[in-house]
């Protein structure tokens, strides 16, 4: 059973260089690549920068995902912004994992099982979608804490899961330091996706663990998504068993 898997960090809508909300070049850039989930950060909703928009059923509607769990991580004067999940498969059991620290901004994973079904099989994938904090020892932290989850410390190793999302890991060590030794495996190289004009930082990332199979993964250097936000998307093919 294969699926296409993508992290995005979308900044609001709002472009990385022109500074203009345009949310249809998000849809544009997520629709060419056709993923089956779609782990988006900065989702507005109900920001006036972004007219107010519930984006989570905005880009869910236009690119007909029907299956969606959003989550409030920082609220603003008028709405707020966090993390969405966006699937062709149904989701279960969606919730929240507190990731802040004290005196720093705060952060929360989105959790979920996602049903991933064929016309004869069907199997669960846990996702863990993340924006990790800025600095390094507040990122290790907060990947440890998601480990030690009880979403993960109640998933078997061989059960399929993926952490995802934005690391915000300048050098890329963090998960080779923290997930590998877990278990995880990167789905790709340090792609480097930041800023999205001229990208030289890995600050997106994949992991996988259990029985799934990579088949593939890349970062998009179409010349839409270099202008639709400040990252560039990583899509990465799996199988399950």
């Amino acid at each position: 059973m294969q699926f296409r898997l993508m992290t995005y960090n979308i900044h609001k809508g709002i472009g990385g260089v022109d500074r203009r909300y345009r949310p249809e070049r998000i849809i544009t850039t997520i629709a060419r690549y056709r993923p089956d989930l779609v782990l988006l950060q900065e989702v507005d909703d109900g920001v006036p920068r972004s007219r107010l928009d519930r984006q989570v059923d905005l880009l869910g509607e236009a690119l007909d995902l029907r299956h969606r769990a959003f989550q409030r991580n920082v609220t603003l004067r008028q709405g707020c912004y966090g993390n969405a999940i966006l699937s062709r498969f149904p989701l279960a059991d969606v919730g929240d994992l507190d990731l802040t620290i004290p005196l720093k901004k705060r952060r929360r994973a989105l959790v979920a099982h996602c049903r991933l079904r064929s016309e004869h099989h069907s199997r669960s994938l846990l996702i863990v979608n993340v924006h990790l904090g800025l600095a390094g020892f507040e990122r290790a932290i907060q990947l440890r804490r998601v480990l030690a989850s009880e979403a993960l410390r109640h998933t078997h190793r061989s059960t399929a899961a993926i952490i995802a999302g934005d690391f915000n890991d300048l050098w890329g060590g963090l998960g080779k330091a923290v997930l590998e030794p877990d278990g995880f495996q990167p789905a790709l190289g340090l792609a480097k996706t930041f800023p999205a004009v001229l990208p030289l930082r890995p600050l997106d990332r994949v992991y996988y663990r259990g029985e799934i199979t990579l088949d593939h993964g890349f970062a998009s250097h179409a010349q839409l998504s270099k202008q639709a936000s400040d990252h560039l998307p990583l899509i990465v093919d799996f199988s399950l068993g």
